[in-house]
């Protein structure tokens, strides 16, 4: 079943003020007077499609304007983008756009709010229309190997080598990225060194200099604290003091005994000699003590000495870094590890430099196969070609490719560009030196003819086709538009009789004037209207009983088979 484009509704754009197309899922004609509005058809369907439109678009007097499409039957690629996108899959598919007069637009998709990006991706794998612009791609050959590789249907081989190419690609650039950090790490590096040669001979541990400049103090005090505590042991115990030096001991003892003597007459002093004993005793322990303490206290010069160096040292370091002993031990260790990365860069860079000769000798080779597998798709793709334009009333048009190598690139090695030979005898020349217009239009129709069993869009919208042919080549282009209608759904806008015969639905677009205003409007004909509709291209407004008579001929024949 061919997936269609079911209905377009348009309202308030430029001169439609309200449409609505149901379309058949075989060959859709369009036909009406120069001015009518058909560009404004194609215009709506563009919008629909997320493509480009501009304010004045908007029908004067109107807020804004109103498309929607109705699609039925998407394909399954069409539904895996939807629904990546979190938009629900129903029945239908209904695409819908509002522009406002100011320029605003607003998209919907199943009533859902859709960013254009996400309808234009959507649009592209639903509808294809092919305008003059198409026609004029043919003028640029880097367009020519896109349309060779659809007809090869290359993509496999392509997606093969692209990933070994993106690889080579990514080697190539770490490379350069290495080598950039390398120059600039030169002046880093020695930074690095500089750390390390200051901080590794000192050999740190943590809190070193808070620890070290206690026991500097310690030493550099330790004469007057030894004397402080000869000093106090001599208070307490009358030691070295003199016969007439009473020490504390010695009074409390005298205290104590004072009291002592009374105690049994003043039972209160008991409490009190009892404290003085207590204390004397106390007395007597701390001398020991300090005692002890003093004979521990051995002044070592050397170890002054050297802790007076180290203490130095570290001051220094500390200045120079203005960070304490911990934070330069660690940017020491970080020094270490960035300057062993950095000294590693060489082995890095040759490690990737024959990562990348093993992937430049794979991607050359597959690119290589590529090349072949196109080489003989031309043959037959020429071939294809030149037999459809051969029915297409151009019989002495011989098509041929123009494939060369050159430097490695995500499309392969392949450099194409397509070739025509408009003249029996004459050699292949480039399409933009020898095509005219009409003659575009054919080669690019029979170039969608060849395509059309690989195309996976289903809707094929083709405006102009008809440009710059007449007689017996328009009537050729409206058989194979039926032709093509058996695979696709066609939807063409023309001013060819030849072409708007072959209709399995013919819609005429028709402008009018009513006070003041111009509006254009679309309706389906029956068989009695395309006569006259027939007619009137055949004759333009002079529509004789003679020209009626060979419409009606023509349509018949069409009818029956035989669009001769």
């Amino acid at each position: 079943m061919i997936k269609t484009l079911k209905r377009l509704f348009i309202e308030n754009l430029a001169v439609i003020e309200r449409a609505e197309i149901e379309f058949d899922s075989r060959l859709n004609i369009f036909t009406g007077e120069t001015g009518a509005g058909k560009s404004i058809l194609i215009g709506g369907i563009n919008a629909i499609l997320g493509k480009r439109i501009y304010r004045d678009i908007v029908r004067s007097g109107t807020d804004k304007a109103s498309v929607y499409a109705v699609f039925d039957d998407i394909p399954k690629r069409a539904e895996d983008l939807l629904l990546e996108n979190g938009f629900s899959l129903e029945d239908e598919l209904i695409i819908s756009r509002e522009i406002t007069k100011d320029g605003k637009s607003s998209s919907r998709i199943n009533s859902k709010p859709a960013s254009l990006a996400v309808v234009k991706e959507v649009g592209e794998l639903l509808v294809n229309i092919h305008g003059q612009h198409d026609s004029q791609l043919l003028l640029d050959p880097e367009s020519h190997l896109e349309l060779l590789d659809s007809y090869a249907e290359s993509r496999p081989l392509i997606e093969d080598y692209l990933g070994s190419f993106k690889e080579l690609q990514a080697t190539a650039r770490s490379i350069k990225e290495l080598r950039q950090l390398e120059t600039k790490s030169s002046a880093r590096t020695e930074y690095l060194r500089e750390i390390i040669e200051d901080v590794a001979p000192l050999n740190l541990k943590e809190n070193e200099d808070e620890e070290l400049e206690a026991r500097f103090r310690l030493l550099e005090n330790s004469v007057s604290i030894i004397e402080a505590i000869g000093r106090a042991i001599t208070s307490l115990t009358g030691d070295d003091a003199g016969d007439s030096f009473l020490s504390a001991t010695e009074l409390t003892s005298s205290a104590y005994s004072e009291l002592e003597a009374y105690s049994e007459l003043l039972p209160g002093l008991s409490e009190y000699s009892k404290r003085l004993m207590d204390a004397g005793i106390e007395l007597s322990d701390i001398a020991h003590e300090l005692s002890s303490l003093k004979a521990s206290l051995d002044i070592d010069d050397n170890e002054y000495q050297r802790l007076s160096l180290r203490r130095s040292e570290l001051l220094k370091l500390k200045r120079k870094y203005r960070l304490d002993i911990n934070e330069i031990i660690k940017l020491y260790n970080d020094a270490s590890q960035e300057l062993t990365l950095s000294e590693s860069f060489e082995d890095r860079i040759s490690e990737l430099e024959g990562k990348k000769s093993r992937l430049l000798l794979e991607v050359t080779k597959k690119a290589e196969s590529l090349s072949q597998f196109r080489k003989k798709a031309c043959e037959r793709f020429s071939s294809e070609v030149s037999s459809e334009l051969s029915f297409l009333n151009m019989p002495d048009v011989r098509i041929a490719f123009d494939i060369q190598q050159g430097k490695l690139t995500h499309d392969g090695m392949d450099k194409l560009e397509l070739l025509i030979s408009a003249n029996k005898g004459e050699s292949p020349k480039p399409i933009s030196k020898i095509a005219s217009g009409g003659e575009l239009s054919r080669i690019m129709l029979a170039i969608k003819a060849v395509l059309a069993d690989r195309d996976s869009i289903d809707t094929m919208i083709f405006d102009e086709i008809d440009s710059g042919v007449s007689g017996r080549a328009a009537q050729k282009i409206g058989i194979k538009l039926k032709e093509l209608s058996g695979q696709h759904q066609i939807i063409c806008v023309t001013h060819l009789a030849q072409i708007a015969i072959m209709a399995d639905r013919h819609l005429l677009i028709e402008k009018s004037s009513e006070d003041g205003r111009t509006s254009t409007t679309v309706k389906p004909l029956a068989f009695e209207e395309r006569k006259y509709e027939i007619a009137r291209i055949l004759g333009g407004d002079n529509i004789t009983d003679t020209v009626l008579m060979d419409a009606e001929e023509q349509l018949r024949n069409v009818m029956k088979g035989d669009p001769k």
